[in-house]
């Protein structure tokens, strides 16, 4: 079984070659580690190879790793998962990032329970390029008025976009999806100078999304191996 630190390694290359294809530099690609059903030993292990940025979709099982993880400087902790409006006082309290907002009611929520003495919360906008009726997310034409909403929030800053293309598609069709979100951004960027990130891309179209204009990429499955739950 191949370590943490071997994926590590595999992984920062994948990233590497992916932007040497397009052109772009390695340092325009973050790495974001979803930690998600694995261990705060893991974790851990990839703080000490580096790592900063770790995504965590439960909200409970995220506490009790940042309580076990309180000892390590520099953690970047990213809320990736639906959100539940019962939820948002934790999440807007204990995470730097949110990448699943979709609703006005939420945005609201997190910004007022954010704790003042912290930073505003850097948020994305998740959207449903591909429309499915399974997944979270705002169709691309109600991305403009959750934007204008959210920058009117005071403990909130609107840092872009992230999305999770349809899996089941042809390559022709995820590269469109993938292709269409990059539009999406760059719009957003040119309206709004906090834009700079747009998270999408996982372990199996890191390359495509990368390809596609992607700032930020979610990377579980080939950092820490396949989750048994």
């Amino acid at each position: 079984m191949n370590s943490i630190n071997t994926r590590f390694t595999e992984v920062s290359n994948s990233i590497q070659t992916a932007c040497q294809q397009c052109n772009r530099s390695p340092e325009s690609v973050q790495l974001l580690a979803v930690s998600k059903t694995k261990p705060a030993t893991a974790i851990r292990e990839l703080y000490h190879l580096g790592q900063r940025d770790f995504g965590e979709n439960y909200l409970q099982e995220a506490l009790s790793k940042q309580q076990e993880l309180a000892d390590l400087p520099e953690l970047v902790w990213h809320f990736i998962g639906p959100i539940q409006s019962n939820k948002t006082r934790d999440i807007a309290q204990s995470f730097q990032w949110v990448h699943s907002l979709d609703r006005e009611k939420v945005a609201r929520r997190l910004s007022e329970q954010r704790p003042a003495h912290l930073p505003p919360l850097n948020v994305l906008i998740q959207v449903n390029i591909d429309d499915e009726q399974s997944k979270s997310g705002v169709h691309p034409d109600a991305i403009a008025a959750l934007a204008d909403f959210i920058v009117q929030q005071p403990h909130l800053q609107l840092r872009g976009l992230m999305t999770i293309p349809a899996a089941q598609v042809s390559d022709q069709q995820q590269q469109q999806s993938l292709q269409a979100m990059q539009r999406l951004f760059s719009q957003l960027a040119s309206q709004y100078s906090t834009v700079d990130t747009l998270s999408m891309g996982m372990s199996n179209d890191l390359t495509e999304a990368i390809a596609a204009g992607s700032t930020l990429v979610r990377i579980g499955t080939a950092l820490f191996g396949a989750r048994t739950t």
